[in-house]
């Protein structure tokens, strides 16, 4: 649906630096020398800031984070040019060029920021010495290195949009318009029933911000809260305050004000952070299948397997495969070209709603939701079937009423959790559609974006003893202090 004059743009050719063919394998040894130099170097940082206790302290906590952004920073560009001085192959697809725009820009914002940090740690640990151990503690580093990477993810994430709208609506032929909003219908309510309505999600929401809050602030504060489970609760925690926030705020205004209209890169950043989010939730679920597999199945070993390193790389990919995992499906929408109705029937911007507004060939992202999406959602939930089933066996292999009542203690709650989360997911793309599909997406759509996130809090905590014994500890601290 272009015109004939124009083409499809499906990959770039990066001409690389003004070298003289004589000099290719000088400059590229000089490269490679000084790419490795980078990666090793900072690794070396890396490892004696996690492996040095007397290191454990905010400055270099920051410095850690600085050299993975090094690291990072270096390898989204340097490695295509070694490839490219070697082979002379100087084309790249179209996704891989927008999405090295994308990290490049996020790993100079990131360093920015990190840069920002690193000067105001020095500044407390210099003007205000005394001070420094109550400034700069530990939940304070943590919310500026997390501000940190979100600010720049979002950063990034609006020139890339804005960038992919450009050939999308250069190249559009007259009889379409360029997208500039959606209308989002929102959930089918009838008008006398919206107050009633918005008082119990914004209830509902509130419970789940506050519950998960909660659940943060339990584990921060207990220190004999600090094992893997519960280190992977928190981000869990965090990841279902984020899930919630993208969607259930936007459906909320929509109900009070009735103003439907969304903007076009507000609502493919929802889509974004949605896809993100729910990709993270499945890795995190993975992963605490997991830890829970080796603490029933192989209890000796737990402290040497579960170490703080594998824990903080688990959380790490599981942050980073679904940023990628996102921004994939985020940039081969943005290529394609929306017809002129705008309107969406959901409360959110959700990818399948989107297709369905498409005039252009939806062919290769139906391939990729149902390649590598299904990926992302199968390897996950077999990883958590599969820890069940071995944590079962082990179980079963020496049965007895206290073995089964603590196997149901530790993995409880998580179990009742994917439960609800993957029960949710199979009711829309399992059970088969009837004639009120849209009814029944739309409804379990509020149950995995809105309900669930709001019972894991009372999951973790009414069922389990550490979770109530840390949350008796915090009330009686309250009314000490009250007094």
């Amino acid at each position: 649906m272009r015109p004939k004059n124009q083409s499809s743009m499906s990959e770039f050719l990066l001409l690389g630096l003004p070298i003289r063919p004589e000099q290719q394998g000088m400059f590229f040894t000089l490269f490679l020398g000084m790419y490795l130099t980078t990666v090793l170097g900072n690794l070396l940082i890396i490892l004696l800031i996690r492996l040095d206790s007397r290191l454990h302290t905010p400055m270099y906590f920051f410095l850690s984070h600085l050299a993975f952004s090094d690291i990072s920073f270096s390898s989204v560009t340097v490695p295509k040019m070694l490839m490219n001085m070697q082979t002379q192959h100087l084309s790249i697809p179209y996704v891989a060029c927008i999405s090295q725009m994308y990290f490049f820009i996020f790993f100079v914002c990131l360093d920015n920021f990190l840069l920002a940090v690193m000067a105001y740690d020095r500044y407390v640990a210099i003007c205000q010495p005394l001070h420094y151990t109550t400034v700069m503690r530990e939940e304070l580093c943590i919310l500026l290195v997390a501000g940190s990477w979100f600010f720049s993810c979002a950063h990034a994430l609006l020139h890339t949009l804005l960038l992919s709208r450009l050939d999308k609506n250069n190249m559009r032929p007259k009889n379409q318009s360029s997208m500039s909003e959606f209308l989002l219908l929102g959930l089918p309510i009838r008008p006398e029933q919206q107050g009633m309505f918005f008082t119990l999600f914004l209830g509902m929401y509130l419970t789940t911000v506050l519950g998960n809050l909660l659940i943060i602030l339990l584990i921060r504060l207990d220190s004999r809260l600090h094992t893997p489970m519960y280190f992977f609760l928190s981000h869990l925690a965090f990841s279902d305050i984020s899930f919630s926030s993208v969607t259930v705020p936007k459906m909320l205004m929509n109900m009070q004000t009735q103003h439907l209209s969304i903007p076009y890169v507000a609502c493919i950043s929802q889509m974004y952070f949605f896809i993100f989010f729910v990709c993270l939730d499945n890795f995190l679920l993975a992963v605490m299948a997991y830890d829970r597999y080796v603490a029933i199945c192989q209890p000796l070993h737990y402290t040497t397997v579960m170490r703080e390193e594998l824990c903080i790389l688990l959380v790490a990919g599981s942050w980073f495969f679904s940023c990628a995992h996102a921004l994939l499906h985020t940039l081969l929408l943005s290529r394609l070209s929306f017809c002129a109705d705008n309107t969406i029937p959901h409360f959110f911007c959700d990818l399948t709603a989107l297709l369905k507004l498409i005039c252009s060939d939806t062919s290769l992202n139906e391939l990729v939701i149902f390649t590598e999406g299904g990926v992302f959602a199968f390897l996950p939930l077999c990883a958590i079937l599969g820890s069940y089933i071995r944590i079962g066996a082990t179980i079963l292999g020496v049965p007895s009423i206290k073995r089964i009542c603590k196997g149901l203690s530790t993995c409880g709650s998580h179990l009742l959790v994917v439960f609800l989360y993957y029960g949710t997911l199979a009711m829309i793309y399992f059970i088969p559609s009837s004639n009120n599909s849209k009814v029944k997406d739309i409804i379990a759509s509020v149950i995995y974006t809105v309900v669930t996130p709001m019972l894991n809090p009372f999951i973790y905590s009414l069922r389990n003893r550490d979770m109530k014994l840390a949350l008796g500890i915090l009330y009686r601290r309250k009314i000490i202090f009250s007094k």
